[in-house]
């Protein structure tokens, strides 16, 4: 008991109580062991009423499987899931043999509980302010942010549609219609009723948007802000599991930061009448970027909104650039890398592919023509502040402007003899294109590696390339680190800790036949299909995401400080728990290289 006591009183929360209440909580207190590997406090559980104080051991605290905290002896944890009332959303698990000590809700049992120094804490979490120690920004569920569905009949007047909206005193209204759920919104009367292009007498539907935008209720804020941000809207139709619709959430209603400056680019870009208005727009992406980060929007959901406004950028390019030959001839752009994958760092530049149809043989070859109006267009986005690939992977080189059986042509080519100069690079290149415009089309680009008969020979050799980025594993400080230029002893987490993943996960899309989504998407379908193990995949996906994260606030930081952000990072300016972490993020990331590479065979056989 005096051990307990000596213990607990010397430190935060429990130095303020005074000496009665101090052997109240003693009384109270029980020893919990944990094994290493035990998991303490599971994301699963419903509520928790107690909290613990690690005496002895460490912990890791774990979200999503990456490590975001290391608790060692004296720290305190559980308090903020107990005193909000919130269930956790954080796994904590011992790192190695820990005691603990539980104790129950304090303020059941202290005759003065408010000289706990928590107790600011609890009025934060009971104002919704705090949960798992992190500010709630952009993660409520859209069900308790949804406003009521007003509806309309299809065949009542435009007029009516009017009244009933403004007698709910919203925004929208939903109509069902023959071809879909439409939705009116006051954007709608203005454009078309304003403008003496329907009457109002006429039927509802005539004014309406077809299909209207749906989101799942149980579907996050962040959730809502990208997908607006992707479509240019600021209405979105809320619906249940059954595909029913239960609610309306506008832009105002996500009254944050994070949800308005992109949609506010997003009507910029889609309003700019020049390319001078359009660069205007587009330098306002940055720092739209950095107002993300700092209101703990995701790093995925960061990246994600990133490519939907680098994308509309393009597209309003691609609508003001007058470009004859391109105009003549059916074609598509197409984005390659980060951007394909919707997965961009914020200073990550801009990979483009061009693919046209097949002119008839009597007519000129356009290739010229066509390379030098693309040209115009990476120009424009270069006045936009968007960077070209200084690899040479832009839309005016010959590599990467070609016709559709061009594209089929050098495809095939590659997969017949992957030994040919830059084959097995320009294949991974292409397998990670995501078409921007005229999308049966641009797939040409990629139909031929990801469902064509391929050779074994191909793969094997597709698989070698991957697996020749290797995580920096090694004995200086844990990491292998460059050894000349002006990077010397640094450590570089792209080419380390990103490349060796996306390039496993693009395998997989190309043995799969299946190249959609982001690298986490990938490898989700790996495990789906037997190419890796469940383990795997959440290994790697673990690794990437924690890597992604390190870079793009590293990125922001710069950005925010007008300094040129690198991806090179000196070891010993990482804190101990980040350094700890990522070591062990590469050797799982080795290990699981080494896995595939051995039984590569196996697994395709599944």
């Amino acid at each position: 008991m005096k051990e307990f006591a000596d213990f607990l009183g010397g430190q935060p929360p429990f130095d303020g109580l005074d000496a009665d209440d101090l052997v109240r909580l003693v009384r109270h207190v029980e020893v919990e062991y944990f094994a290493a590997g035990a998991v303490v406090v599971a994301e699963d559980e419903t509520r928790i009423d107690h909290l613990w104080v690690v005496r002895t051991g460490a912990l890791v605290v774990l979200d999503r499987g990456q490590v975001v905290d290391l608790l060692g002896v004296g720290d305190m944890f559980g308090h903020l899931w107990l005193l909000s009332g919130l269930p956790p959303r954080l796994l904590v698990r011992a790192d190695e043999e820990s005691l603990c000590l539980r104790i129950p809700d304090p303020r059941a049992f202290l005759a003065n509980p408010e000289r706990l120094r928590f107790t600011a804490v609890e009025a934060a979490t009971r104002r919704g302010a705090l949960a798992d120690g992190a500010v709630l920004r952009g993660d409520r569920r859209l069900a308790d942010l949804m406003r009521p569905v007003v509806r309309c009949a299809e065949l009542d007047s435009v007029r009516d549609a009017a009244d009933r909206i403004s007698a709910a005193g919203a925004s929208c209204a939903l109509v069902s219609t023959a071809t879909g759920l439409g939705i009116i919104t006051d954007h709608d009367f203005r454009l078309r009723v304003a403008t003496g292009r329907v009457g109002v007498d006429a039927p509802a539907a005539r004014v309406a948007t077809v299909p209207a935008l749906t989101i799942r209720e149980d579907a996050t804020q962040a959730a809502a802000l990208l997908r607006m941000v992707e479509h240019g809207v600021h209405h979105l139709v809320v619906c249940d599991r059954s595909g029913r619709p239960v609610g309306v959430v506008r832009v105002v209603d996500l009254a944050q930061a994070d949800v308005r400056d992109p949609l506010l680019i997003r009507s910029a870009i889609e309003g700019a009448t020049s390319i001078d208005q359009l660069a205007e727009a587009a330098r306002l992406l940055p720092a739209t970027l950095v107002e993300l980060f700092d209101n703990g929007v995701s790093a995925a959901h960061i990246g994600a909104v990133h490519a939907a406004i680098v994308d509309a950028v393009l597209r309003r390019v691609l609508s003001l650039r007058h470009s004859p030959a391109l105009g003549a001839v059916e074609h598509s752009w197409v984005l390659l890398g980060s951007l394909a994958r919707q997965e961009p760092l914020p200073m990550s530049d801009i990979d483009t592919a061009l693919v046209w149809a097949d002119p008839p043989e009597s007519e000129p070859d356009p290739a010229a023509m066509i390379r030098k109006e693309a040209w115009e267009v990476l120009r424009d986005l270069q006045r936009c502040g968007l960077a070209l690939c200084a690899k040479g992977a832009n839309a005016h080189s010959p590599v990467f402007s070609r016709s559709r059986s061009g594209w089929i042509a050098a495809a095939r080519g590659w997969q017949h003899d992957p030994t040919q100069e830059n084959a097995l690079l320009l294949s991974a290149m292409v397998a990670d294109s995501r078409p921007l415009t005229n999308v049966p089309l641009g797939r040409a680009l990629t139909e031929q590696i990801r469902t064509h008969t391929r050779s074994n020979q191909f793969l094997r050799a597709l698989l070698d390339e991957a697996l020749g980025w290797r995580p920096p594993t090694g004995f200086v400080r844990d990491f292998v680190v460059a050894h000349g230029g002006e990077h010397r002893g640094q450590l570089d987490l792209k080419s380390g800790g990103l490349a060796p993943v996306v390039a496993l996960a693009r395998w997989i899309a190309i043995v799969s036949g299946d190249a959609r989504g982001t690298t986490i998407d990938r490898l989700r379908r790996g495990a789906r299909s037997g190419l890796l193990s469940q383990d795997e995949a959440d290994t790697l996906a673990g690794g990437f995401e924690n890597v992604y994260a390190m870079l793009l606030r590293h990125e922001l930081r710069a950005v925010r400080g007008g300094t040129t952000p690198t991806t090179y990072f000196m070891p010993r300016e990482l804190d101990t728990l980040t350094r700890r972490h990522l070591r062990e993020s590469f050797r799982a990331i080795a290990l699981v290289q080494t896995r595939v590479d051995r039984d590569w065979w196996r697994r395709l056989d599944r």
